[in-house]
């Protein structure tokens, strides 16, 4: 009889658990369906697309979801990721930045002269040169606002200007090699060798989804307004420690945690803070859903344009640092060929609208995973770039459709 009290609590508790479980995963699946219904998709096709290509490549090679190339990817997409994230900034506004590609090979140009040719201290050189695609996007986003011409084609003149001033800062020699054991190239060949380190990371984010989530609720809850129970918050952040842990876990099977992707991370997520909590983020989203609105609602439309153009100026000098790591040196071809188009592409397939107002850093996050997702299946299967580029362009093209159509069905759903 004692051991059967002592069992009955625990008994009832299982029972209470499931049904709490259960729950959740209804009331998701119900807020996924309004979603849906809504024209909301969110990440879910974007999330379907990525899951369908590393299943068709796992089947076609089992190399591809080995921990040495799910590393090797985890550092590749940090360059063209961040890039990534600056246009997505300047999606939000409804505008497109084309410039970021000529930004990124002038910052890295100028880092490589100042430390290689000039003899100048890595750190410094390294603020130089982000600090040159701070001044290119803030000199872009002050003459979009000013003049009112459209930022793509204020941007098209500055990626023919900044290009040419690369190739100017370059000179004849045309290619700098960097040091292989310096400031840049550390930051795609360090990794945290330590198991440690990747758990340690994974903990830390799970808690700090978590919190976020429960303080977004109870400030939500505190104003009268809808708020997401706490078994869904719970829910959502045991999905996010599964991927979370298990990212860790094949990181260490390897190398360990790469520094770049630490950065990667911890930059997006600031910005995603920074968008989603702040009224600088606010009001970038209220100039995406209109101009003229924003204006008349007395907000500074010069001092956002001209703030999110700096930004997108100041990742994509970050990026082009980090590409130029990657292959230590940098060259005339730098920031050219299909990096702008894959930035931009990352973006809009990440879940990014080109309508303006919709979409969060981490849209680019999912975009640039899904196009190098690819490029690293077609060279594992050795098929020629040629079928790549189609694959990514008609990828976007379904993007773009879904955007399309997710826009007219939300509209339709608000004169409903």
């Amino acid at each position: 009889m004692p051991d059967e009290t002592r069992a009955g609590p625990a008994a009832a508790r299982q029972p209470r658990a499931r049904r709490a479980v259960t729950r959740a995963a209804a009331g998701w699946t119900a807020a996924m369906r309004r979603s849906l219904s809504g024209g909301e998709l969110g990440s879910l096709p974007v999330t379907l697309v990525l899951a369908a290509v590393w299943i068709v490549f796992q089947c076609i090679n089992s190399a591809f979801l080995s921990p040495r190339n799910l590393s090797n990817l985890s550092v590749d997409i940090v360059g063209t990721g961040l890039i990534a994230v600056g246009i997505v900034f300047v999606l939000l506004l409804g505008e497109l930045d084309l410039s970021v590609g000529s930004i990124s090979g002038f910052a890295a140009a100028v880092f490589a002269v100042l430390s290689v040719n000039q003899g100048v201290p890595e750190w410094l050189a390294l603020i130089a040169a982000v600090l040159t695609g701070t001044a290119a996007g803030t000199v872009q986003g002050y003459s979009v606002a000013r003049t009112r011409v459209p930022a793509f084609v204020v941007t098209l003149a500055g990626l023919l200007t900044w290009n040419g001033l690369m190739l100017a800062v370059l000179g004849t020699s045309g290619t700098v090699n960097l040091d292989e054991n310096g400031l840049i190239a550390h930051l795609t060949s360090y990794y945290f060798t330590n198991a440690g380190v990747a758990y340690a990371v994974a903990a830390l984010a799970t808690a700090l989804v978590f919190l976020d989530s429960y303080l977004n609720r109870r400030r939500r809850r505190a104003v009268g307004m809808p708020h997401r129970p706490l078994r869904t918050i719970g829910v959502r952040t045991g999905v996010v420690a599964v991927i979370a842990f298990a990212a860790a876990y094949l990181l260490n099977q390897f190398q360990g945690l790469p520094l770049a992707l630490l950065i990667f991370l911890a930059v997006v997520a600031g910005l995603d803070i920074m968008l989603r909590r702040t009224s600088y983020g606010r009001r970038i989203y209220a100039l995406g859903g209109s101009v003229e609105a924003a204006r008349r609602a007395g907000l500074g439309v010069t001092g956002i344009q001209t703030a999110v153009l700096a930004v997108s100026g100041t990742l994509a000098a970050t990026g082009g640092l980090f590409l130029a790591s990657r292959i230590t040196s940098v060259s005339q071809n730098s920031g050219s060929g299909v990096l702008l188009l894959n930035a931009i592409a990352a973006a809009v397939i990440g879940g990014t609208s080109l309508f303006g107002g919709r979409g969060t850093t981490w849209s680019a996050v999912l975009g640039i995973l899904v196009i190098q997702s690819i490029a690293s299946g077609m060279a594992l299967t050795d098929t020629p770039n040629a079928v790549q580029l189609v694959i990514t362009g008609g990828v976007l093209f379904a993007a773009v459709v879904i955007d399309s159509l997710s826009r007219h069905t939300q509209q339709a759903h608000r004169r409903a």
